[in-house]
This record gives C-alpha cells, structure tokens and sequence, in this order.
C-alpha cells in the first residue's frame, strides 16, 4: 500500500499536533512543508522500512536523519538497550559502559584522544567553541555559509539544514553580539577563507569536513589542507563537525577519508545509535580544560545516558571494515541508478558512503549558493511522487539521503523503479527541467 495527501489517521494526528506542539511537530523540517504537504506520521520501522499510522510502508532514506545506519530496530541494538534499561535508566553517576564508548572512538578517531560527550549535537558544539574560546583567549568564530552546527545562537548565520529548508537567514532571538562574533564565509572558496583569516583572529574554524546541511557537498581538492594550514597560520582550532559524517563515512569518520584531521571533533547521531547522543573530542591538553579537570564548564544531567551508550556501542562493534565496503557499495548502486532513471532531467547526484543527495540543478554544487539555486519546486514534486510510491526521501534538498546497511538489492530496485516513474511524472505533467 502506498501514502497519499489525505493519509487519514496522519491528517487527523496532524490537526491534532498544531493545537499542541509549534507548527505540529518537534523539529522544524518534519513538517514537510518544503514538499508542500503535511507530515506522515510514524507507526514503526523494520530495517529499511517504515510504516505510518495509516499502514503505508515506505524503503526508508531518512533513516532518523543518520543514526541508524544498520536501519531500524537492528536485534543486536536492541538487545543491548533492553539489557541496559533492566539494570536502570539514568543514574548520574559514571557507568563502565561510558570508559568503553570513549575507548572504542579513541581507537577509531586519531584527532581524538579524551571524549566529553553530551546529549546532542548542538551541545556538542557548544561546548567546542566555549573550548576554543577559553584555548585561544579570543571570540570570533569562522564558519561556512550552508553549515549546521546546531542552533546554537552564534552558529545560525547562513546556516544549512531546518533554517536553509524554511528560507531563514539566521533566526530571531539571537543577540547581535552573539551573531557579531561569528565570521561567515563561502564552502569552498580559497581567497574568501584566506582573506578572512589573514583580516581577523579567531578562536575557532569550525567546518563538516564532509558537508551534508546543504546537501552532501564535497570539498575541493585542497581545500581541507588550506583549512588545516590557515587554521595553524590564524592561531585558531580547527573544529571539524562530524556529526553527519563521523562512523557513517567511514571507521574514522571523514578525517580518515580525507587525511586532514581536526583540534577538536563533534560527533552525533551514529555515536547514539538511534538515542540521544553527541561529544566532543579532541587532544587531551585541550579536553583536559574542561571541568572537572579545567576551569571551562559543561554539564549535563543525562550525558552518557547507559541506553544510549548502549546503543552506540553495539552500533560501532557492527561496523568493521567489511560493513563499510558494503554500505559503499549500497550507496554506489543508488546514486548511479539515480542518475539513470533522471533519463536526462537536469540533476546533480552527489554521494558519499552512507550519503548522498539528488540536487535539481543543471550544473554541480559546490557552495550554498548552488544549493539555494537549485529548482526546489522540482525537487518537491518529485519527492510527492516518490512518497506516492512508497519511497520516503528527505523532505528538503538541502537535506543528504542516508542509505544504510539495512538496504537490500530489492529495496534498493524498487526505488529505482519509483524514481524512474516520478520523473518521467514531472516531464508528463509539465515540471520544466
């Protein structure tokens, strides 16, 4: 059975959840607004697949933003949260399992040798800069135009993500003075990042190494190294933000794709394994400033929550190396059947394992302002034919799709398949390439 626009136990939920929660939903790009429709509402969800309340099942490419790169409610994930939850839920205290998960990234991430973890990303973040900060004696931060670091008041300048799905240039709220520490400049772009670090001192460059708020956006030959080099000239850390991208992209994250590693690290979602969970990492003179340890405070009363450092752990021990050849090779065999099912419509398929994103542009994208330039009404229409068809795709463009290992050949065929027929959709009805 596949969804559509009147799905009723959805509808009715949703008029429901506009009287109750902000817009009638809990995070700002569930809303599907940017597709122009109303929300599904999720009964369950088995490997690679979904089920609404109205009994639609859905091949899965949200995957809950990331974390569950083994799909949904993997046995041995499972299984270790339930063996976690007898034996108590929080406690706020330390737990053995927290020195295990701090361990298992230590080993796999080599910018990292202390971890600090926290309960989301945003957090996380946070407290990077705060570090940073307190490291170097300054305040300006430099980040790049299209990337999400949370909503953290001094990060939502030209940020990617919710804020780029809903046209927002930054957000009401913030303090002028928050945003005045922050320093924008375009991903990508070799003089403006030079120009910049040589005209101020900063704390922090604060960047995705593989950028995925924008859509999976890869960094030029070089650019990485620059980042590195003119962090090092500036005085400033260099902040690599792999909340998307670390344990997805590879064992060590895009720092070990790419070479170029980080002061500090962020890390999220597959560290949590489908719970709440995020850190920050980095060298232990730096790490070692926190509190207790330092003077520079961070808290938080469920950080290293036993579940969901449960979860992360039987998460990563699922990740050897032969699970990342195969979620390479799942991604290989989406992004190139979608590129020939596109049959000529103008689209870019921009991928990297475990990540990519289908960009209706005529041209590649490699800058937010590519992103923004693409034809966001012919991404929406298809995504409406793909959910018609029981695909559930991002519901932004400047979101990344996020296959998982729980992809089977036939899951993967019937996407094709419905790709294939939203398109020739769009052409039939007159949806100009």
């Amino acid at each position: 059975m596949t969804a559509s626009l009147t799905d009723t136990r959805s509808s009715e939920l949703f008029r429901q959840a506009l009287e109750l929660l902000p817009g009638g939903v809990n995070s700002p790009v569930r809303a599907m607004r940017a597709i122009g429709r109303d929300p599904i509402f999720i009964a369950r969800g088995e490997g690679a697949e979904l089920y609404d309340v109205d009994g639609n099942c859905y091949v899965d490419y949200v995957c809950s933003w990331g974390p569950l790169i083994h799909g949904h409610a993997h046995p041995r994930v499972l299984a270790a949260i339930g063996e976690a939850a007898a034996k108590g839920t929080s406690f706020g205290a330390p737990t053995p399992a927290e020195v295990e998960l701090a361990a298992e990234v230590v080993r796999r991430m080599e910018a990292v040798d202390m971890l600090r973890m926290t309960s989301s990303g945003t957090e996380a973040a946070m407290t990077a800069v705060r570090l940073a900060r307190a490291a170097t004696g300054r305040e300006q931060v430099l980040k790049f135009a299209g990337a999400y670091h949370g909503h953290v008041d001094g990060l939502l300048a030209d940020a990617g993500s919710g804020l780029a799905t809903g046209g927002l240039p930054a957000s009401p709220g913030v303090p002028a003075s928050a945003a005045a520490a922050t320093v924008v400049v375009p991903w990508n772009d070799a003089d403006a990042l030079i120009a910049a670090t040589q005209r101020d001192e900063f704390a922090a460059i604060l960047a995705e190494p593989l950028p995925a708020n924008m859509g999976v956006v890869a960094p030029r030959s070089g650019f990485l190294e620059l980042l590195r080099e003119r962090a090092d000239d500036n005085g400033a850390l260099l902040v690599l933000d792999e909340v998307i991208s670390g344990f997805r992209v590879a064992r060590g994250g895009a720092q070990e794709l790419t070479g170029v590693t980080g002061d500090l690290t962020i890390l999220g979602k597959v560290i949590g394994g489908g719970l709440p969970a995020a850190a920050v990492g980095g060298r232990a003179e730096l790490m070692r400033m926190l509190a207790p340890s330092g003077e520079v405070y961070q808290a938080g009363t469920l950080s290293g929550n036993p579940l969901a450092v449960a979860a992360g752990l039987a998460t990563l021990e699922l990740l050897d190396e032969p699970a990342y050849v195969r979620l390479g090779a799942i991604t290989d065999r989406l992004a190139g059947g979608l590129r020939e099912a596109a049959a000529g419509y103008p689209v870019q398929v921009a991928s990297a394992p475990g990540l990519l994103t289908v960009f209706f542009s005529d041209r590649p994208v490699e800058r937010f302002e590519d992103a923004q330039a693409c034809d966001h009404e012919g991404y929406a229409s298809w995504c409406r034919e793909l959910l018609s068809r029981g695909v559930y795709p991002p519901p932004s463009q400047f979101e990344a799709w996020f296959p998982s290992l729980a992809h089977a050949p036939e899951q993967i065929e019937r996407t094709l398949e419905a790709a294939s027929a939203a398109f020739a959709c769009l052409a039939r009805v007159g949806v100009a390439p």
